[in-house]
């Protein structure tokens, strides 16, 4: 119950005596555009150790080296945890957004914060909307901003890790229209941290391991039809070999 209350404070107290920054940021970015986005982004990064550290996650990285430096790339990883965004963000090199469900627009200095970041808000039941958003996603990477994507579309909640639904092909229109790297990522053992226990906070090892990035245009005209499914299949292999290390 601690490591909740502390979780729940800690995340209330930032987003509310961060306005001031936030307002101030804002200014900034009329001259300095680059260096507030920095800045917002090394903020977030520390809040979210932050959170890692009281939650009591215990972390391990592998194949990081596969993120290109200095290039936007789609991050594309299954997804089990509102920890996932915690964990990942926090290890992204430069300016990245995440596609986020479209109803997290309603939360409080939440959606503020997502907005600052190039976070994109996606309605899954509207398709014009939809596509409105994949575009101003395509447009961010060309602008040198990586994008972060779950194509499962929602939280996978089977017991098994492996059991992941299908990804949605659609979600990774950004790396075909742009050539950007696909940066595949398998994450285990996060919903050990919160969902596995709901509502209590334990200490959990996760694993991280980021694959080699996968270039679309490289890819046979069927892996490039099928990009989704290409993409979940390297990412499963990968959870089978990084399951083990999260366990220990």
């Amino acid at each position: 119950m601690i490591r909740l209350i502390l979780v729940s404070v800690f995340v209330i107290l930032y987003l509310i005596l961060t306005l001031p920054i936030l307002a101030a940021e804002w200014l900034l970015a009329k001259k300095f555009q680059y260096a507030a986005d920095i800045s917002r982004l090394r903020m977030v990064q520390w809040a979210f150790k932050v959170i890692l550290f009281i939650s009591g996650t215990r972390l391990t990285v592998i194949g990081e080296e596969n993120v290109p430096d200095g290039q936007a790339v789609l991050y594309a990883g299954n997804h089990r945890s509102f920890f996932d965004i915690v964990i990942t963000y926090a290890r992204c090199p430069g300016l990245t957004g995440y596609v986020a469900k479209d109803s997290m627009k309603k939360i409080p200095l939440l959606s503020l914060w997502m907005k600052r970041l190039y976070c994109l808000f996606l309605d899954r039941d509207n398709i014009k909307e939809g596509l409105k958003t994949i575009l101003i996603g395509i447009d961010q990477i060309k602008r040198g901003i990586s994008m972060c994507i779950f194509p499962e579309g929602t939280r996978g909640k089977g017991v098994d890790e492996l059991d992941m639904p299908p990804f949605k092909e659609g979600s990774l229109k950004m790396a075909e229209k742009t050539g950007c790297p696909i940066i595949p990522m398998a994450l285990t053992g996060t919903a050990d941290i919160f969902e596995n226990h709901f509502p209590w906070i334990r200490s959990a090892h996760v694993t991280l391991q980021y694959g080699s990035p996968i270039y679309p245009k490289e890819l046979s005209k069927e892996e490039q039809k099928r990009l989704g499914n290409y993409t979940q299949k390297i990412i499963l292999e990968m959870l089978k070999t990084s399951s083990t290390l999260s366990q220990s």
